[in-house]
This record gives structure tokens, sequence and C-alpha cells, in this order.
């Protein structure tokens, strides 16, 4: 009985663990400034160059130098989890760049990440014809989403007898599956 019950806290203990992991560590976490929001970076990065930041974003393109790997992002919110929300609502770009290879069929666009990085000032490219100022972040830490099913499960699968189930209209006990009415 207590070799049962000592399990059972064991597996209690373990998944209560398991569901608290972050997707970037505790101790960059400790040193992010939650003080700082996108807004205010994207108004002065140069006055918050030193700072760790936490953003949430969407690929938008992924190039390659000598430096590494950079990232040209859309920041978006993030939820509890810091996982980037509402892919339709920005406040502006940033850029980040990872010290190493980031492979661009997997980091391409439209891909969800969350970046620790710390903020380096301010790089200028262009956006079509105009000349955008980009945060600029070295990458502490980041950590890529998985891809999110777009597609609805078809109802079938809930159902073995349809959509109406065994007991509804078109069922086996419906009105319209009676023997006679068929002929």
């Amino acid at each position: 009985m207590r070799i049962k019950i000592s399990l059972l806290i064991m597996m209690v203990s373990a998944m209560v663990a398991g569901g608290c992991s972050h997707v970037i560590s505790k101790e960059v976490l400790k040193e992010v400034n939650r003080g700082i929001s996108f807004a205010q970076l994207l108004k002065d990065p140069v006055s918050y160059k030193g700072e760790t930041v936490l953003l949430g974003g969407v690929v938008v393109k992924a190039t390659y130098g000598q430096a590494g790997t950079l990232l040209e992002m859309y920041q978006t919110d993030v939820d509890w989890e810091k996982r980037p929300i509402d892919e339709d609502a920005s406040e502006g770009r940033f850029l980040a760049l990872y010290n190493g290879f980031l492979d661009s069929e997997i980091y391409k666009k439209g891909r969800k990440v969350t970046i620790a990085g710390m903020v380096d000032g301010v790089r200028t490219l262009k956006i079509g014809e105009i000349d955008y100022h980009y945060p600029f972040l070295l990458i502490r830490e980041i950590h890529l989403w998985k891809k999110e099913r777009k597609e609805p499960l078809d109802p079938s699968l809930w159902y073995p007898w349809g959509m109406w189930g065994p007991w509804g209209v078109w069922g086996p006990s419906g009105p319209w599956y009676y023997p006679y009415w068929r002929y």
C-alpha cells in the first residue's frame, strides 16, 4: 500500500514539474527587464542598449552572414506561456541576430518564436521604398513553437455514425431511418 502511495506521489510530482517548464531558462528570465514595452523599444532602441528583453513574434525572413543568422521578425503579444498570439496585430518589426546557424527551412516565414535577447541598438533597412529603423537584438535564447493545426477535424472522426450519432435524426433509431421509408 505504501509503495502505491509513494508511486502516486512521484507521478503527480513529475507531472507538476513537467508542466512548469519554461521555454526560456529561469536564469535568462531573471535578467529580462519587464518594464520595457515593445512600443518604448521601437521608439528609442538606443536608450535600452544592454537591456535584456523578451519578445514574441513571427518570422518574416532569415538570412545568413559571417556573424550568424539574422531573423527579421514582426512583433506580437505573448500569452502566459510566452507563446506569440494574435498574428494579425503587431506594433512593428525587429531584428534578432543568432550567433550560429538557424536553418531557414525551419525558421521560415510565418513561424512563431519567442526570443530573449540583449538590445544592441538600431539597424536601418529598407522595407519597399522606406527606411525602417529596427530595434536590434542579440539572441540569448530562442524558442521555436510547433506548427498549429489550421484545418478543422472531420466530424466523422468524432462520431463513428456520422454527425448526428446513432440516436440522431439520420441514425438507426431516427424517424427517417425506418426501413419502409426507404422504398
